[in-house]
Formats: structure tokens, sequence, C-alpha cells
């Protein structure tokens, strides 16, 4: 006997496979760096980099780093719930990245470059308040990463995203590079994955 699939049956399947996909916002720093580490994470779909909490629409990378707009550099990850839960995204977010400095990440300084959660709703907000509890507890000092209502998110300019894996050349203080050996070359100079296994050891899940 043939099964018949009605509207109301399709609707529903349609609902559930939407319901697994869902959103993180967070902003660690560099936006190339928690790009790069989330793109790595099973459950992930994709991960895009841009700009959020500020107040200037539709801004330029050189209008977020001279400072004034607000924005931060932050990341969205798009992610199957069925795989990965948004607590699991904010324990691994909040151990890759230095929660304890309020003034920027690694040798990256100012506010464009300090570290945010955006819960998108009450939920994620209520989870984004027990990961943070838990990250406290785990380091037994304040955690400065604020929680902060989500805004809108602007996508950065097209060579930011992926800029890990590029194969443009870039002159970097170490001479031209391939793109993704100047991202090497940045990440190790700048001291972010020594800083993160300082901080949290080996519960760091990226660190090299």
């Amino acid at each position: 006997m043939k099964r018949i699939l009605t509207a109301a049956v399709l609707a529903t399947s349609a609902g559930m496979a939407q319901a697994a996909t869902e959103k993180a916002i967070v902003a660690g720093g560099c936006f190339w760096c928690v790009e790069a580490d989330f793109e790595s994470v099973d459950g992930v779909k994709s991960v895009v980099s841009g700009y959020t909490g500020g107040t200037t629409d539709n801004p330029t990378y050189k209008q977020v780093g001279r400072g004034g707009t607000g924005h931060y550099e932050a990341v969205e990850i798009t992610f199957d719930n069925a795989k990965i839960s948004y607590a699991k995204i904010l324990e691994m977010f909040l151990r890759s990245v230095d929660p304890l400095d309020a003034g920027g990440q690694f040798c990256d300084r100012g506010e464009v470059y300090r570290t945010a959660i955006f819960p998108l709703d009450d939920r994620q907000n209520a989870t984004a308040v027990t990961e943070k509890a838990k990250a406290e507890q785990e380091l037994g000092k304040p955690i400065v990463t604020p929680i902060l209502a989500a805004k809108t998110f602007y996508l950065a300019e097209d060579y930011h995203q992926d800029y890990y894996k590029g194969s443009n050349l870039v002159l970097t203080r170490g001479g031209p590079k391939k793109q993704s050996e100047a991202y090497k070359f940045y990440r190790e100079g700048c001291g972010r994955d020594a800083r993160v296994k300082e901080v949290w050891g080996d519960a760091a899940p990226f660190a090299h």
C-alpha cells in the first residue's frame, strides 16, 4: 500500500528540517580566526565574517577599523542543532578566546576586537548565561565577555570570507606570501593559540 503524504505531513517535515538549522553570532577578535576555527567543527554548515553590535549601517572594514562605529568583528555560525547544540558552540567559543581581556584579543587591540556573545532569542540568552557561568567557574576568574542584545549582522567584504584558505598573493611583514600562508604567519605572530593554551590548557578546542 502506497503511503500518501498529506500537505500537513509535508509541512511538519519541512518545519522539522528548518528547525534543525540554527545560527549563532559571536565576536572573538580577528574574524578570520574564528571563522577558520568553527568551519572545522562537525555539525557546522557555514561560517561567515561580518560586523555587528554598532550603530553604522552597512559598515566597511575601513570604517570599523577606524573606530567610532561601535561594531565588533564577528562571525555568524550556521549549524545543525541535531548534530551540535548552541550550548556546545558557546562552550567551544569561550575556550577559543581570552575572555579575561576587555581591551581586544591578543595582538589586536581596540573595541572592534573585543569578545562578545549576541544571542538571537531568549533561549539562546539563557544558554549564554549558563555557559558563561560554567566558564567562570572553570577558570575561577570573572569573564569579561559580555552577552549583548543582537543587532543587524552585516557581511564583511568578499576578500575577508575564507581568508585563511585563500590563494591570492598578499604583502606581509614577512614579505609576499600566499593568503593561506599569510594567515598562518599572522595567527602565530599574534600569539592567539599560545595565549588560549595559557588560559585554558587542554580545554582549548582549536589551539594548535
